[in-house]
């Protein structure tokens, strides 16, 4: 029985150095754990912040690229609202050449006109069409008169007085128009 006694005691040192290293690691592994967890949680907001700051960028080169392409479209306004009063000056000179009846003069001044007028096409300035009839519309047209006329008139465009213009999508000048009552 001694070397039953014997097994049996080794095995009891074994069971408790066994115990013993189990016990002895579980706090520096707490410890590592602790350190594991609070740098996943480091990492964790970095990435956080990694990716909120290059939404950020992302939504600043849109910008960018919006407020650009805009500042293209419209970099020359200043300069065609400036030359919309010699373009109206030259519509109401041929008119008034029409009404004398000087075609050879009013055909040198059309030819002026026209390459004038398509320079500025060129540039991106379209015509906003309006006619007589048309429905009156406070978002496309300038009222700056009113006449009484008819009921089925009413609300319609009786006159224009001065064209407008468009520079792209943006309007640089609004159509002035009579309406009827």
């Amino acid at each position: 029985m001694k070397k039953q006694d014997k097994a049996h005691e080794k095995n009891k040192d074994l069971k408790e150095q066994v115990e013993n290293q189990e016990n002895t690691p579980e706090e520096p592994r707490s410890q590592g754990e602790d350190k594991i967890n609070e740098l996943e949680k480091q990492l964790a907001d970095e990435k956080d912040k990694y990716i909120r700051l290059y939404a950020e960028f992302v939504n600043f080169q849109n910008r960018t690229k919006r407020e650009k392409s805009e500042l293209i479209e419209t970099a020359s306004e200043d300069v065609l609202k400036a030359l919309l009063p010699i373009l109206d000056d030259f519509e109401r000179a041929m008119a008034e050449m029409r009404k004398a009846g000087d075609n050879e003069l009013l055909k040198g001044v059309q030819l002026i006109y026209d390459k004038f007028l398509k320079t500025l096409k060129d540039k991106g300035l379209e015509v906003i069409e309006v006619k007589k009839g048309d429905s009156f519309n406070p978002d496309l047209h300038e009222a700056v008169a009113q006449i009484p006329g008819d009921k089925k008139m009413s609300g319609k465009i009786h006159d224009v007085i001065e064209r407008g213009y468009k520079l792209g999508r943006k309007i640089i000048r609004y159509p002035k128009v009579v309406t009827v009552q």
